[in-house]
């Protein structure tokens, strides 16, 4: 049997090997990232430094990069699925780490927030809504024209507005945040849909577990947050002081974008709010949230017959 050693020498001395070697050698410094990273670091590396690595920034290039080249996290092509490559440059050589892909970091950060907040389980139906099935009758076109024009102007980080869709039962209010969602995804942009009358009600118990402001917490600080049927809880004036006002409030000073759905337009959620599961009127209170609701977002009223 041919010892390795002979094997690579008789391989290295093969014409058709040594073209074909160059040929990608060529092609991986040619590659943009490879190019931007030799001149960031020209003082220090040589070329036989260059040479050296040169397995390594084949490796590289040969991988996604930013989920440039994967579908989906389920269908990433590289070797650590979930997982990137970043060149270093350390001990006089040229290396690759792998650090968490966008995709990756945002389906933790969903799992970690599903274990955390219960009313983000919604219908499946919501979750793999597409604009393609949004049916664009005349009572939907404004609320889809909407929608589309947030997702093309959105960038992550940046301050925007969201909507505050209104209508009656079945007109397809949720299913129209599920597709934003999933749009949103595609782009890499990390949202949560929450079902309030259920937040509500699981803001509550937690507080006998503890992990009431953790919650709170991670519903203030959410890229997009997406608060699905807001007026169908049964108001107190805890749920709404203590738990609403705290995370409206400090999205909006924040300028994060908040998405709301609603059987009630401005002047019934207001009416809603004022009072309370034991008949107290407050006004003024309903009205301080709806100030952050308005700041939040613009009112849209979605119609058309029952879907469901």
């Amino acid at each position: 049997m041919e010892k390795i050693n002979k094997t690579l020498q008789r391989l290295a001395s093969n014409e058709n090997f040594q073209k074909r070697y160059q040929q990608q050698r060529q092609q991986v410094l040619q590659h943009p990232d490879i190019k931007a990273f030799l001149a960031a670091h020209q003082g220090g590396i040589t070329q036989e430094m260059i040479e050296k690595s040169m397995s390594k920034l084949f490796e590289y290039t040969n991988q996604s990069k930013e989920c440039n080249r994967c579908e989906s996290l389920d269908k990433c092509i590289n070797f650590m699925k979930g997982y990137h490559p970043e060149l270093v440059f350390t001990r006089n050589s040229i290396d690759v780490v792998y650090k968490q892909c966008p995709r990756k970091v945002m389906a933790d950060e969903k799992k970690k927030n599903e274990k955390l907040i219960k009313s983000l389980y919604v219908p499946r139906d919501i979750l793999e809504a597409t604009f393609e099935d949004f049916e664009g009758d005349s009572g939907r076109l404004d609320a889809g024209d909407k929608a589309a024009t947030f997702l093309m102007n959105y960038e992550a980080g940046k301050k925007a507005k969201g909507l505050y869709l209104y209508g009656k039962f079945g007109v397809g209010k949720s299913y129209l945040l599920g597709a934003i969602a999933n749009e949103l995804a595609k782009k890499q942009i990390s949202s949560m849909i929450v079902y309030v009358p259920e937040l509500l009600r699981e803001m509550k118990s937690s507080i006998a577990d503890s992990t009431l402001n953790e919650k709170i917490e991670a519903l203030k600080k959410e890229s997009i947050l997406m608060l699905d049927d807001i007026g169908a809880e049964a108001m107190s004036s805890w749920t709404r002081d203590e738990v609403l006002g705290p995370i409206l409030q400090f999205r909006m000073l924040e300028s994060l974008p908040t998405f709301f759905t609603s059987n009630f337009d401005f002047a019934g959620l207001e009416h809603h709010l004022t009072y309370s599961q034991r008949g107290e009127e407050e006004k003024m209170k309903a009205r301080r949230i709806m100030e952050r609701i308005r700041t939040l977002s613009e009112p849209v009223q979605v119609d058309g017959p029952n879907r469901r």
